[in-house]
Formats: C-alpha cells, structure tokens, sequence
C-alpha cells in the first residue's frame, strides 16, 4: 500500500504515553513521514500553540487530562488552536456530550477502544478538507462583506417574506439619512411614498406568481427628510441567514432625470419658437417680399435711386427668410433624450 508523502504536522494532547504510542502507529500505517509533537497537558499544550512558529494540520486532544477536562478543555483548546481543526479523544461513550462538543467546534469526537488506522487517517483528512472549505467559505463572506459595506452606492438586503431590512450598507445610510438601527427596523414599504405602495404590493405579487422582479427599474424613495427621489435599482435573489430575500444595488438618478426634462422643456422652447418663427414671423415677411415685388414692377426707370433702395429691401428680405428656413429646419430636427444615452448618463 503507498502511503501519503504529505508533509503532515500533528499535535496529540495525550498524557496515556500507550495511547500515545498507539496513536503513532496508527499514522505511521497511513503516513509516510508524520511530524508529531506530544503534549502531556494541558498547559504544555498551551504553550506549544502560542509559539508563532507552531502550526499543526490537526490537534488531537484527549478529554480527560490532568489539569483540565471536559467542555472547559475542548473551549480553551479551540481559542488557542486559531482555527486548527481539533479532533476529540475520549475513552467514555457519551452521545449527549459529544453532540455538545461537535456543536463546541471539535471536527470529530473519537473513541479510543474503537480506533483503526483507517479511521484515523479518514478522520484527519475530513478534518483538513473540511477545515480548508471552512476558510475559503469565511473568506468568501469576507469578500462579499467588503463588497457590500465598502460601495460607494447604496445597498441592501431585504427578506422576500415579510419585506424587512437584514443588512444596510454605509452608503445607503448616509445617503438616506437613516442610521443602521433605524434602518434595520424599517421594510421597504417605508421607502416608498404611499400612493406607490400597490405598485410595490403588485410587483411583489407578480414575482410569488412566478414572474421576475424587476431586476432593473426606476422608482422613488423617500429619505429620512421626507425628500422623493427618482432611483433605478438592480437586484438578485439571494439566500441570507437561511432567508430568502433580495440584494439590491440603488443608484439616484435624480439629478439625471431633472437634467433631462430641463433639456427636454428647454427643446419644446426652441420649437414653440421655430413654430412662431415659421408661421407668425414668415406671414408679413412674405406680405413684404409681396410688396416689394409690387413696387418693383411699378417702379420709374429714371429714378435709379429708388430701384437700387428696392433692391436692397428684397435681398435682406431673402435673406431673413432662409435665416428663418435654417432655424425651422434645425428645430424640426431636435428629438426627445433617451435617457440611457451614454452622453447624458454620468449628468
């Protein structure tokens, strides 16, 4: 049989030096090349954990040791193993207690009369894998911790249930002036100004049925000061302490929605005004164009004066109307903003 290579470094908290011995020989059938350190106490083992230097794949501790025993043993040993998976020897069978010491933390409760090599090689490596899916897990929410807290938007999560806030980042509560407790104390419906509330109640109904949740809508909130503001939000479901409930991601729009009706009222002044240009302004320009043309036909060939003046008031009479054309034109050509063009989007 060919035995794991692993460099693995192994703490036993024993003071039966024969259990000991058994211990090791145990891994030896399983394990190449173990490094094993042996602790008789309690104490002792204290001090080789608090060495920096010290780190193990695995502590196993036996329950009953001379200066400590029991759940005070496994709580001390787990505070100062740092995270190191520890395995629970014992030579009394007790359900109850080692129920208690899994939920204490101890990877695996071990009986000493019912050890195999096998076994105990099986408990260590579920212990190591276990322990490493552990860390990435924390590392993971730690990441997504960081993700959440440190935006510079607005975010939060809600329950699906009962619309309750579970967690609120910085940024959402300084931008709605709500402080955390406030905060987690309130639903959404208290965001929301009271005439939208059926279109909140509506679109959480749709969704129950089956339908999406707007993963991305504009809406408005209300902020502490009682101040309505235009949001667009982006959600997804998510599980959060064995709850169903939504993370969204707020941005204010406001200012861009404003920005945008005040191009929008400033386009509809332009073309009221291409529209008077074009249809006020035009009709006694063209009365006048009429006359001179009038005057023109009757005017005395001997008087050189009086034509070169006619001359004069029909071209800057052409030339006010394709001044007046040119600004109608451009006018008719001004269309509504769409508010996801990338030119308006950071306004």
């Amino acid at each position: 049989m060919k035995k794991d290579d692993k460099g693995y470094h192994i703490l036993i908290v024993e003071d039966n030096f024969g259990d000991f011995v058994l211990i090791e020989e145990y891994l030896l059938d399983y394990i190449l090349n173990p490094t094993l350190i042996h602790a008789r106490s309690f104490q002792e083992a204290k001090l080789i954990l608090e060495e920096s230097k010290n780190t193990f794949d695995v502590v196993f501790l036996d329950l009953s040791l001379p200066d400590l025993s029991g759940e005070k043993l496994i709580v001390d040993t787990l505070e100062i193993a740092n995270g190191m998976p520890v395995l629970a020897l014992t030579g009394f069978s007790d359900l109850d207690f080692s129920l208690k010491s899994l939920a204490l933390g101890v990877s695996d409760y071990l009986l000493k009369d019912e050890l195999t090599p096998i076994i105990l090689y099986k408990s260590i490596i579920y212990a190591i894998e276990r322990n490493r899916h552990f860390d990435e897990l924390q590392k993971s929410e730690k990441r997504y911790s960081e993700l959440f807290h440190l935006s510079p938007l607005p975010m939060w999560v809600y329950d699906l249930e009962t619309l309750a806030f579970l967690d609120v980042n910085q940024a959402a509560i300084q931008h709605y002036g709500f402080d955390r407790q406030d905060f987690l104390s309130k639903t959404l419906e208290h965001i929301r100004p009271s005439e939208d509330l059926p279109l909140l109640h509506n679109a959480l109904k749709a969704y129950r049925e089956g339908n999406s949740l707007y993963p991305k809508r504009v809406f408005r909130h209300v902020k502490k000061s009682g101040e309505i503001i235009k949001v667009e939000i982006e959600s997804s479901a998510i599980l959060f302490n064995q709850r169903e409930a939504k993370l969204v991601l707020v941005n204010d729009i406001t200012e861009k929605v404003q920005y945008i009706e005040t191009i929008e009222t400033q386009n509809r002044t332009f073309k009221e005004i291409s529209w008077i240009q074009s249809h006020v302004v035009r009709a006694p320009l063209a009365r006048l164009m009429g006359l001179v043309s009038l005057l023109e036909s009757e005017a005395i060939e001997s008087n050189p004066e009086l034509n070169e003046l006619l001359a004069h008031i029909k071209n800057s009479s052409i030339e006010l109307d394709d001044i007046i054309r040119d600004i109608s034109k451009k006018s008719e050509s001004i269309s509504p903003l769409d508010e996801n063009d990338p030119r308006i989007a950071n306004n």
